[in-house]
């Protein structure tokens, strides 16, 4: 991880906001900042850190530190991979604001066991809770249910369906399609769905750094497949523009979105915009 060269002005963003409904902020990679019109605010997948150069390489500037964030409710895990669980990310969040984390076990394995949070950052056991599969769970203005996603390289993932009175989004964390989405679709009307996207690109191994053939998100069809199933109202494509060797371009998927009833919208967002439900 290295200093933000952006400053402050993105957490005091989100921290001054007052939305009329809910203001959405992509923090790059698979993040998000959310606050809601009566100022509840959730992190999901904040990352600030670098990867493992030179195996991976952030593509995307390091938008603001953890330290100058004042404004979380909760920080919100989907899996227990780096760029979604990552200590100096979040643990300086949650002891800054006394923010609530929520995460699915594999997640919390890594804040307790590999990077040890309650002794690395001032944190207390009970900001912590585990989440699965069909849980729902309130913050603030927020109702969340924990839906089950396919992410075949993490080991428990899970997505969130967050509800507001101004509407509904989900985030899939790196989810591919799933065979529950149609479900899914059917018994919630998604406003704004985030469905990470990239390239098939070659990754060093992590042992003998040799480049490997790598697919870690959706590709073209895939993502559409998912949204369709998810019948969103809008498609935000996410962590296209993280790795070296897995960047994407998510203009072309207006090309693949033509023949389906569903996403009606593609939102492209880059690092640092904000948009509205």
């Amino acid at each position: 991880m290295t200093v933000s060269d952006w400053g402050a002005w993105l957490p005091t963003a989100v921290a001054e906001a007052e939305p009329d409904t809910v203001s959405l902020w992509y923090l790059g990679c698979n993040g998000f900042a959310i606050k809601g019109s009566e100022g509840t605010v959730l992190w999901i997948d904040p990352y600030v850190g670098l990867g493992d150069p030179p195996r991976t390489i952030r593509m995307v500037p390091v938008p603001f530190d953890p330290a100058d964030v004042t404004a979380a409710d909760a920080v919100l895990a989907t899996h227990e991979h780096t760029d979604h669980t990552h200590g100096p990310s979040q643990g300086p969040i949650l002891e800054q604001t006394g923010a609530d984390f929520f995460a699915p076990d594999d997640s919390l394995s890594v804040a307790f066991e590999n990077e040890e949070w309650l002794t690395t950052y001032n944190l207390d056991e009970s900001q912590f809770t585990e989440v699965t599969e069909g849980d729902t769970f309130e913050i603030g203005e927020f109702t969340i249910d924990a839906v089950e996603t396919h992410d075949a390289d993490a080991t428990h993932p899970v997505g969130y369906v967050i509800h507001h009175e101004s509407g509904t989004i989900f985030h899939g964390g790196d989810t591919k399609p799933a065979e529950n989405f149609t479900a899914v679709g059917e018994a919630y009307d998604i406003d704004i769905g985030i469905l990470a996207f990239g390239a098939i690109g070659n990754i060093p191994d992590k042992e003998t750094r040799e480049p490997v053939r790598t697919k870690w998100y959706s590709t073209e069809n895939e993502i559409v497949k998912a949204a369709s199933d998810l019948q969103l109202d809008r498609l935000v494509p996410t962590h296209w523009d993280m790795w070296k060797g897995m960047t994407a371009d998510p203009t072309v998927l207006h090309k693949h979105t033509q023949s389906y009833a569903y996403p009606s919208v593609l939102d492209v967002v880059e690092i640092g915009d904000r948009i509205e439900l």
